[in-house]
Formats: C-alpha cells, structure tokens, sequence
C-alpha cells in the first residue's frame, strides 16, 4: 500500500534537493572534535521527504554535532480543532522526535533538543493561550518564528504577510506575550525590513530575537544587478541592529536561492573553500557587529542542502573562523546556540 502523504503541499518544490548531484563531491571533515549545536534546521513531509532518517543522515557525517533545534515550518499542523491552535500539532509532532532520539537508540545527537514552532500573533493577548498550549506539549518548546519576510517581487515562503506587519498594534501586543512566558522570536525577514525589526527590539529590549539567515540580503530579482548596492544597505543596517542587546544573528541560510549565489546551478557541487569565499563578507561583518558571543552558525537544512551537502556547509564555516580563538570558535558553533535556547551543555 502507497504511504498516505499530506495533503499540504505549501513550500513543496521550492527546495528540490540532488542527492546525486550532492554525492558527486565529497571532502575530509574539518576539526572533527570542535562542538556543535546546529540551531536551524527543520523537519517535513511533502514532495521531499527531510524527518529523522533523512536528518540523522547528515547529522551523522562526520561533524560532532551535540544537539539541534527544530524551527518553524509549518510541518504536522493539527487537522482539526480551533484554527489558532493548530500550529501546536507541529511542537507535538517534533517533540515525538525528540523523545525517539532522547531514548539513546539514534545515536548520541539531542535531536529537536529545543523547538521553535508557530503562533499568530494578529490574536493579540489571545495569543497566550496558544503560546501556554505549545509549552504544555513539550519542555522543549523555546518560542516561535512568524515569517514577516515581504517583496513585491520576490518570494522567500509561501506565505505572504502584509507589509509592516511587525508595527501593527494586534500583532504587537501578541509578541508582548512572549518575554513573561520566557520566550524567544525568531525572525525571518529581507534586509529591506531590518529598520522594522529595530524599531521592535527597541520597543521589547527584554524579549530575545533571534535574527535568521544573517537578515537576507536579497540577490536575485531586481535586486541581482545591485549586489554592491544591497551589501551597503544591508550592512549598515545591520550595524544599527546589533545595538539592540536582544538581538542575536543565526551565520548561515547563504545556501538558499534568494541570495542569488547560484551554487545549485553548477555542474558540480561547490567546495567549502568556494563557499566560505562567497559568504566571507556576510558572515564577517555580522561577527565584527554582534560579537561572536551573539553570533551562531546554522545549517538551516535542509533548504541550504540545495547548495550543499551538510559535511560541506560545516567545513565552510570551519573554514571562516580559521584564525578565531577556541573560545570564539565555541560560542559561535555551540556556546550561543545553548545559551539562547536554553540547552545546557
């Protein structure tokens, strides 16, 4: 009988991955023993299949990968039930994950050890309930991503939110929700809409926001033939954000399309040393802003495995912080990650 497949074909496409293709290169494992928290990466079942087997595959390639974080992606959402609550059928379904791996018969990596799922912040104070609902389904549950990332012209999700959503006075007082219950936000936006997030820093100093993908600088569309133009723009306003102390910035997402560096378009796969040339200046000027203390890579797998494979990914960011103290190294591949989500050790 044929596997009865989910409906929700929302993302499916986007992120064709080439198993082959990726196999075709392949290199030694950089400082195989240097810890790692991958702090990014997500779960799903659509037209490509990425849960624990295909996640463990990775995982288990060659890196001394300590633990994961599973963030939001619209995986496992519950089919019944009030519409608001139906994002917290995704932290149930990860924290099943989690309790497969915990049990030790999947190797030594906590998998899914925090999880990051959704809630609408448009329900203002009613969000609460939401957020109380996706605590009461795992000790894992660290807080939520809501996509404000919005173009005329270029899609980064399916979703698509209404512009300057993150001042609107509903969706604001949903995210106040967030900082009495410990919480953090995770946030996936274009480099267009950083001035909208420091405006929200400062308006909720004490709540933690977690930049994703280094802010997006978009490099494809309109804005492929103003790379110079948009690093300008980008990096200045990057510079602002990192004045906000409850921002920290996830060092990765530099696989996916809308960066417009094209790795997947190649006949072969890059070489770590292509890729950490490529993604230096983003990744160098995101350290020299936050400090590596409010800095941690991500392999945001596996829509940057369109670009290449784990082993690989982790090399390049090996291969970015080669003169960085062991200290510096460990907060920007393990340290942050724990402190921000609260894994330990």
């Amino acid at each position: 009988m044929a596997k009865a497949r989910s409906t929700d074909r929302t993302g499916a496409g986007m992120y064709a991955i080439k198993e082959d293709w990726l196999r075709s290169y392949d290199e030694p494992v950089l400082e195989p023993d240097l810890p790692i928290i991958d702090p990014h990466h997500h779960l799903w079942d659509r037209d490509n299949r990425y849960l624990l087997d295909e996640l463990l595959e990775d995982v288990e390639s060659g890196h001394n990968v300590r633990a994961t974080v599973f963030i939001q992606c619209r995986s496992m959402y519950r089919a019944s039930g009030p519409e608001a609550l139906q994002p917290v059928g995704e932290t149930e379904f990860v924290n099943g994950v989690a309790a497969m791996s915990a049990s030790g018969n999947y190797g030594s990596t906590r998998i899914c050890a925090g999880i990051v799922s959704h809630a609408d912040l448009r329900l203002g104070p009613a969000a609460r309930e939401v957020l109380e609902a996706h605590l009461a389904a795992s000790s894992r549950f660290r807080g939520i991503r809501f996509s404000t990332a919005v173009d005329d012209n270029v899609p980064l999700t399916p979703t698509r939110p209404s512009k300057g959503i993150m001042g609107d006075p509903s969706w604001r007082e949903g995210f106040a929700q967030l900082q009495p219950l410990g919480l953090t936000f995770d946030a996936l936006l274009f480099h267009t809409q950083i001035p909208e997030l420091i405006d929200l820093a400062r308006a909720f100093p004490q709540t933690l926001i977690v930049l994703n993908h280094v802010g997006c600088p978009i490099g494809v569309g309109p804005y492929a033939a103003k790379r110079d133009e948009v690093f300008a723009d980008w990096s200045k306003s990057i510079q602002a954000l990192s004045r906000c102390d409850n921002v920290t910035v996830k060092l990765g997402g530099l696989g996916m399309h809308v960066f417009g560096f094209d790795f997947d378009k190649r006949g072969t796969p890059a070489t770590s040393q292509e890729l950490a040339d490529a993604w230096r200046p983003y990744v160098e000027t995101c350290i020299a802003a936050f400090g590596t203390d409010r800095s941690m890579f991500e392999s945001n797998f596996p829509v940057d495995k369109v670009s290449c494979s784990y082993k690989v990914i982790w090399n390049a960011f090996k291969r970015l912080t080669a003169g960085a103290s062991a200290d510096e190294k460990r907060a920007l591949f393990h340290d942050t990650a724990a402190g921000v989500y609260g894994l330990g050790n």
